[in-house]
């Protein structure tokens, strides 16, 4: 089964979000999206990691409202909640492979994270072993980056993901939230 791992903090989960699971299960092919709660990314300080099951309930609540479950194309797994921090992509997409062996796992990332990934832990390793599928982002030429990356290495699996800009953030949803904003219709 070929995987798409969506990790990262959903805080909150947004209908950006969700026009990604979509996309990834509808149109780029995929078999089934697992939805990787992040308790906290190593790379970022903005978010406590002891509200990582409060945001892994929210984001199987909202999977729930979405997807039907016999399908099992969408599943929100709890696998970096239960590992020890630091949280490494690559020590996810490790543990996911070390428990489904038949499993083919790609990291799904925006094109800001591809620009920045080789800050990440064994960065080459993630792109030469799992692969990433990346979405556009705005300011981010995918195509300049891409080439970069296989010039530095022609075995990186990066593959680009044609799918409509996602303009909608976690970040203003929380900001707006805090100035007693209603944000319900961006939420998922």
């Amino acid at each position: 089964m070929d995987v798409a791992v969506y990790s990262g903090s959903f805080n909150p989960l947004h209908i950006g979000h969700l026009a990604i699971i979509k996309h990834l299960i509808y149109k780029a092919g995929f078999d089934a999206v697992y939805l990787i709660v992040s308790p906290k990314n190593p790379l970022k300080d903005n978010i406590s990691s002891g509200s990582a099951l409060e945001r892994y309930k929210a984001a199987e609540e909202a999977v729930a409202r979405h997807f039907n479950s016999a399908d099992r194309m969408v599943l929100v797994d709890d696998i970096e909640i239960t590992m020890p921090e630091p949280h490494y992509s690559i020590n996810t997409l490790e543990a996911l492979q070390r428990r489904e062996p038949d499993n083919s796992f790609t990291l799904i990332i925006g094109a800001d994270n591809l620009a920045d990934i080789r800050r990440w832990k064994d960065y080459g390793r993630i792109l030469s072993e799992y692969g990433v599928a990346v979405f556009p982002r705005e300011g981010y030429g995918l195509d300049k980056i891409k080439q970069d990356f296989l010039c530095e290495n022609p075995a990186y699996k990066i593959r680009l993901i044609d799918a409509p800009l996602v303009t909608v953030s976690s970040t203003e949803i929380r900001e707006a939230r805090s100035k007693g904003e209603d944000v319900s219709h961006l939420l998922m």
